[in-house]
């Protein structure tokens, strides 16, 4: 590309984001006018879609009118020099220069990655070998298989190019991927290396020509030419010409898209590839997508993914694509999500992961490649969180999807997945489900998305000895990464700072007045003013994040002027005590992050009027105890970290949490021992918040017993924990395997007025149990198992007890030993200060029990009685050779250590502050 033709592109990029910016602020300046006037005229609660008046009726109040159509008339007068420019200089697209090259193939196969090809091979292997050949053919014979993109003819080729009847019937296979442009001399250069089998140093076509006509002569020949475009008869003819010296058994096999390159070529026979068949599809997508899955999953998924299979329509690609995108994700929400909003809306029915990471980036549909372009933003190495990534992407505008059913968060983890399938993402960090919540990006594809982006995309870290000179456009600079040290964060921020080996580099962040996002990161005190200033001088921001600082106590109230903000990160702030009331003012935000402010006690009353809010992330606020009333007007939250039930009336009862039934992922519930009834409790609507999948219950050592049955959790609750429970019994919807289908982890805390366990054995999918300070449980016993089930805790793999004060006897009755089975997938258990336990039971450390680590902290009685010469017979840590080389006689447990020696790979008796080993 030239160089006046780059400059007028960034040129016409910079005028994007300009009327992106006046857009925007004239939207925020009607709403913010009708926000105003519903305030003034009501304190009554409005639906947030009430929030949205026609422009036309509200046009008249807005006061920065004419601010906004001066900027709109300068933006007119650029766009129109720009356009004057391009007929000036005959500036228009040329689609020869610089194109990306299309995808090389070669022969390689992976035959386990193909399905129902078996009669398409056969019938060109009859063509191929001579099998269908008509009598007395004369000439070359050329087979032709033609059909869209993605239906397979290059694996059709590769197939019968690797077939053993073909490898010992030719001479020679050679195959060629002739793509577009058709180079005569590319392709003649290929045949002789091939057949030479080295390098050809023969740039003249004349001499290329008589080269491949010496290698064939008199040989029986194969050559494949994949992905053929050329429809001129002249260039097919220089090759064709050279080819005629085989034996009359030579073939050539073509793969093309276009039936006028089978005409223009003189095909003897034409293949048109087909679709695959239904059954074949839904095999191929099967072995893919459900590649690593568990047979449960595996199940779970089976229909689901037979009806994607199906919206494929048998095309090859589309199923490879689609199922490698579908073996990313686990649950079952998100495959319905694929079936019912149809993600092949994103063109990938077209895309082909390839080796050149450029390539991939040119096959990205646009939305993804911006998407990708701005991960420069980050510094190398840097592991970023999937989920702020999907934040800032939504802060970007990035995420607008023409799908009116499909959320932002949605779309932003279709793009994540399918830049990851795509190898634009690395060292993934997963969490229990399956997914990906912390990645990294390699060097070389960091490398490429800071191309892309030249000067948009800026990060410093000083100190940096690598960085070098950076040449910059202050004002052309969209996102940046600052990360300061203590020498230089003030300096720069408040007037220059000196970057690393170039002392004439001097960069004042305030030159940056066009910055959309600012990630800063310092190391410790900063002036207050220099906040200010930074918010007056930054108004086009649209992401700030700020995260983690012990030294200031506020954020300054001029925050309240980034009109365009959407994104505000400013978690562990561990001194501020309050946000300003003029971040009410912020009516684009869409993510606030306060977690880890520990020392904030308030919100601001009027966050009501922050309607377009999604996400409050608030974990950790320990000094928080309530949230503003009016809070439940944002029935677009997806994220509550905490919310608190107060008995003030400016703050949130329990009543309020029924208008968060859209909450995705954990919410946490403090204050639980407010709710004094059922009725009370029932309004919280909890069994409606079906998008939960971890839930936190706190009762602050409170709780009526009826009360906590109205808070019966969502049936796809995949953890609960339940702290400080004042009940003398337990609620039924904690022991009702009907109910709690999904839970696989479940935690037990503080409940000391209870006397008994829960019957939790016959929750069918839990995995890890904890029990915590259930002071009150003196005996384990029967209950504990539940009464039903064949088998108790079938899937328990995690056992731990922790602070159990009175807690003497664990108990599984005689005659039950042979009626069920008790944890047989138990691996490890943990017993942690149970002053009085005097005993572990033989079947749970029986021969069928898996268990792989045993665990005993601060547990005299248990081990004086049980453990004392297990403890003193064996190495530290224990392995499964030592064990079995031990001298182990003591008590009861010895026993059942010797029975489940062949299983037991660690032992760690801890008593007081001494290590018995």
């Amino acid at each position: 590309m030239r160089r006046g033709d780059r400059w007028r592109i960034n040129l016409l990029k910079d005028m994007a984001y300009q009327m992106d910016d006046v857009v925007d602020e004239w939207s925020t300046a009607i709403l913010r006018s009708q926000i105003q006037g519903d305030e003034n005229a009501s304190m009554s609660e409005k639906k947030v879609s009430s929030c949205f008046p026609s422009p036309c009726l509200c046009f008249k109040q807005v006061a920065s009118r004419h601010d906004i159509a001066l900027k709109i008339k300068g933006i007119k007068l650029q766009l129109g020099a720009i356009d004057s420019e391009r007929g000036r200089f005959n500036f228009a697209p040329n689609r020869t220069e610089e194109r990306p090259q299309r995808l090389i193939t070669t022969s390689a196969i992976d035959i386990s990655e193909v399905c129902g090809r078996n009669m398409d091979v056969d019938t060109i292997l009859d063509h191929v070998l001579g099998r269908s050949c008509p009598e007395k053919f004369v000439g070359l014979y050329i087979i032709s298989i033609v059909g869209t993109g993605g239906m397979g003819k290059t694996t059709l080729a590769q197939l019968a190019y690797n077939h053993p009847e073909v490898k010992a019937h030719f001479d020679e296979r050679i195959w060629v991927c002739v793509s577009d442009p058709f180079d005569p001399i590319r392709v003649f250069r290929s045949i002789v290396e091939i057949l030479q089998k080295e390098s050809c140093n023969f740039h003249d076509l004349e001499a290329l020509q008589q080269k491949v006509q010496t290698c064939v002569c008199g040989k029986k020949f194969l050559i494949v030419l994949d992905d053929v475009w050329t429809e001129d008869y002249r260039l097919w003819e220089q090759l064709k010409n050279t080819l005629n010296n085989g034996v009359v058994e030579s073939r050539i096999l073509v793969t093309t898209r276009k039936v006028n390159v089978v005409m223009m070529m003189g095909t003897t026979y034409r293949y048109p590839i087909q679709e695959l068949s239904p059954q074949h599809a839904q095999m191929l997508f099967h072995q893919i997508a459900f590649q690593g899955k568990m047979k449960e999953k595996e199940e779970e998924l089976k229909e689901i993914g037979e009806k994607i299979a199906d919206k494929c329509k048998g095309l090859p690609l589309a199923l490879k694509t689609l199922g490698n995108l579908m073996r990313l994700k686990n649950s079952k929400e998100e495959w319905e999500a694929v079936l019912y909003n149809q993600v092949w809306k994103l063109d990938v029915f077209e895309i082909v992961i390839s080796p050149a990471l450029l390539l991939s980036y040119y096959e990205l549909p646009p939305p993804i490649k911006r998407c990708f372009s701005y991960c420069a933003v980050f510094p190398k190495d840097t592991v970023i969180e999937v989920d702020m990534l999907i934040k800032l992407w939504m802060a970007q505008s990035y995420l607008n999807s023409n799908d009116t059913n499909k959320e932002m968060e949605t779309l932003g983890r279709e793009y994540f997945n399918y830049l990851a399938a795509g190898s634009f993402f690395q060292d993934f960090e997963k969490d229990e489900e399956g997914h990906v919540i912390k990645c990294k990006m390699h060097d070389v594809v960091h490398d490429l998305a800071q191309f892309l982006t030249k000067n948009e995309c800026f990060n410093l870290e000083d100190g940096n000895k690598n960085e070098g000179r950076i040449d910059l456009s202050f004002q052309k600079t969209r996102h940046a990464t600052i990360i300061l040290r203590e020498r230089a964060q003030n300096c720069m921020l408040t007037s220059t700072i000196i970057l690393p080996e170039s002392a004439q580099n001097c960069l004042s962040i305030y030159k940056m007045k066009n910055l959309c996002t600012l990630l800063l990161e310092w190391e410790s005190r900063m002036i207050p003013e220099v906040l200010t200033n930074l918010f007056q001088h930054l108004t086009c921001l649209r992401a700030l994040d700020l995260r983690s600082n012990d030294y200031m106590e506020e954020l300054p109230r001029e925050v309240g002027e980034l009109i365009h903000l959407r994104y505000l990160n400013v978690s562990s702030w561990l001194r501020m005590q309050s946000l300003p009331e003029t971040i009410c003012d912020l009516y684009n935000l869409q993510t606030l992050n306060i977690s880890g402010c520990r020392c904030l006690d308030a919100l601001p009353l009027a966050m009501h009027k922050l309607i377009n809010l999604r996400h409050l992330q608030n974990s950790g606020t320990l000094r928080l105890k309530g949230l503003p009333r009016r809070i439940g007007i944002l029935n677009s939250l997806w994220t509550l970290d905490e919310f608190i039930v107060s008995d003030r009336n400016d703050q949130c009862k329990i009543e309020d949490l029924r208008h968060f039934n859209n909450i995705r992922g954990e919410l946490k519930v403090r204050g639980l021992g407010e709710v004094i009834n059922a009725r009370e409790a029932k309004t919280a609507e909890m069994k409606n918040k079906i998008y939960l999948h971890d839930l936190k219950l706190n009762f602050d050592l409170m709780g009526r017993k009826d009360a906590v049955e109205a808070l019966q959790p969502p049936p796809n609750l995949k953890s609960l924990t339940i702290i400080g429970y004042g009940g003398i019994e337990w609620p039924n919807w904690v022991m009702r395997s009907s109910i709690l289908t999904q839970l696989k982890n479940l935690i037990l805390s503080d409940c000391q007025n209870c006397s008994y366990m829960p019957s939790v054995g016959e929750l069918r999918l839990l995995e890890m149990l904890e029990i915590w300070d259930m002071d009150s449980v003196k005996c384990l016993g029967s209950e504990f198992l539940g009464s039903s089930s064949p088998i108790s805790f079938p899937k328990l793999k995690r056992l731990s007890f922790h602070n159990m004060k009175v807690w003497e006897k664990w108990e599984v009755k005689e005659e039950e030993e042979e009626e069920r089975s008790v944890m047989p997938c138990l691996c490890h258990l943990e017993i942690y200060n149970c002053q009085n336990l005097d005993g572990l039971p033989d079947r749970v450390l029986h021969i069928k029990t898996p268990l792989q680590e045993l665990v005993i902290l601060s547990s005299e009685i248990l081990r004086k009685r049980q453990g004392r010469r297990l403890a003193q017979s064996i190495s530290y840590p224990c392995t499964k050779r030592s064990m079995i080389n031990s001298e182990i006689s003591t008590g009861g447990l010895t026993s059942c250590i010797r029975s489940s020696l062949i299983y037991l790979l660690y032992i760690y008796i801890y008593v007081c502050v001494c290590v018995c080993v």
